[in-house]
């Protein structure tokens, strides 16, 4: 969705009006839903997410200034709102603010298949899929919002930067970090899909 639309979709939001509000949800939701999802990784939880994201971008619509796309914005608001109700579940949790943890420090991974050449066919299994929805559950928070949206929802390397505040480069670096991490968490996996199909 282009900037001009963007910015009369949210001046008719603006001025108290409800088709444009229903515009809104009926465009974002869908992006909106699967990003909830992929973060919490439960259906109820993604749909309060979804009703939370919507209620506190219309109370604040008044501050959007435009400088991104509404979708990036309303990813945002996502983002912060899958947080918070997962901090809240597990409160005991590291922080995502911990750099130590997430940081240099990481290791890397001991095992890596090249499974980024399997037939296309591989992963539209229903069996594939559910494999690659866990390993992307557990990967750590901050790597796990970076692939979810450039891996899955397309979003660029800014608009990510953007929605999450943080630099291009540490986009970058999340982005590869989780795929080394989700390339080991199913080389077991593919490589006996591989030996199968041999």
């Amino acid at each position: 969705m282009s900037k001009e639309p963007d910015r009369l979709l949210v001046e008719r939001i603006q001025r108290g009006d409800k088709a444009a509000c229903a515009e809104c949800i009926e465009q974002h939701s869908p992006g909106v839903y699967r990003m909830a999802l992929r973060l919490t990784g439960n259906v109820a939880d993604a749909e309060d997410v979804v009703q939370e994201t919507f209620l506190s971008a219309f109370k604040a619509i008044d501050k959007f200034e435009g400088r991104s796309s509404l979708a990036t914005w309303l990813y945002r608001i996502t983002h912060n709102a899958a947080l918070m109700r997962l901090r809240r579940k597990q409160p005991d949790q590291v922080s995502v603010d911990d750099e130590e943890v997430f940081g240099e420090g990481m290791e890397v991974p001991s095992q890596l298949h090249d499974w980024c050449c399997l037939p296309e066919r591989d992963f539209e299994t229903s069996e594939a899929r559910v494999e690659m929805e866990q390993a992307i559950r557990t990967l750590p928070e901050k790597l796990r919002v970076v692939f979810v949206m450039r891996e899955l929802e397309g979003l660029s390397t800014e608009e990510t930067a953007q929605v999450l505040g943080v630099s291009i480069a540490v986009v970058k670096t999340r982005q590869h970090r989780a795929r080394l991490q989700l390339r080991e968490r199913l080389s077991m996996y593919f490589t006996e899909l591989a030996q199968a199909e041999a």
